[in-house]
């Protein structure tokens, strides 16, 4: 990758944080996103060797019947076993971690203003040394921040899960107020979309103006 390439930014936040609205701004503002949620879903599908390792571990109980992965199911697995959810990650990291270089590298061609990699675990994945994050050059980190109880509001909102479903499910992520810590620049998404938007968009010539491996 040469100095006068797009920047490369990591955009991350926690369970209900709103990381999707923020990737979808950025995307309208003429960044390229790379969604690691959606490479994961393609390494999952039916046929996949991904899939394939996943029922050879946690057994036919992860499939619907139409051969697609049962995601509700997986994650009642994973959420309430460390191990299982380390196994997990051992199975689809390397995988996912592939096609995000090969996307990237596919994106960069292209010249955009920016490249965002939309990554859920990437603080812990940088912290861990394993998965996308910790391969990938990026040069600034931006983090979606909600504070820890909005979060489990929103989640039981979204997924029609109960509270101790959503505090199991943020426990098992890298506490988010840890991540602010870790993270170059923080879109505070707590209040309104008018107001989450006003900060991208203040933010947004920053990242496009930073010059290329000069972390």
């Amino acid at each position: 990758m040469t100095p006068d390439r797009s920047p490369i930014i990591g955009l991350s936040g926690g369970i209900g944080s709103g990381k999707s609205t923020v990737a979808k701004i950025l995307a309208e503002l003429g960044a390229k996103i790379i969604d690691a949620d959606r490479v994961v879903r393609e390494v999952q599908a039916p046929g996949s060797e991904g899939l394939k390792g996943l029922v050879e571990t946690f057994g036919q109980k992860i499939l619907l019947e139409d051969g697609n992965l049962d995601r509700k199911a997986l994650g009642d697995i994973v959420f309430r076993d460390p191990e299982a959810l380390d196994r997990l990650n051992q199975i689809i990291h390397p995988k996912v971690s592939a096609e995000m270089a090969r996307r990237l590298m596919l994106a960069l061609e292209s010249k955009p203003a920016l490249v965002v990699l939309d990554i859920p675990l990437l603080f812990e994945g940088q912290k861990s040394g394993t998965g996308t994050a910790s391969v990938i050059p990026f040069d600034a980190t931006v983090l979606v921040w909600v504070p820890a109880p909005l979060q489990v509001e929103r989640q039981i909102s979204r997924d029609a899960c109960d509270e101790a479903e959503a505090q199991r499910r943020i426990a098992a992520q890298m506490p988010i107020d840890e991540k602010r810590e870790l993270a170059d620049f923080i879109i505070d998404n707590s209040k309104s979309v008018s107001d989450t938007r006003k900060q991208v968009e203040g933010l947004f010539p920053n990242l496009c103006n930073l010059r290329p491996g000069q972390k």
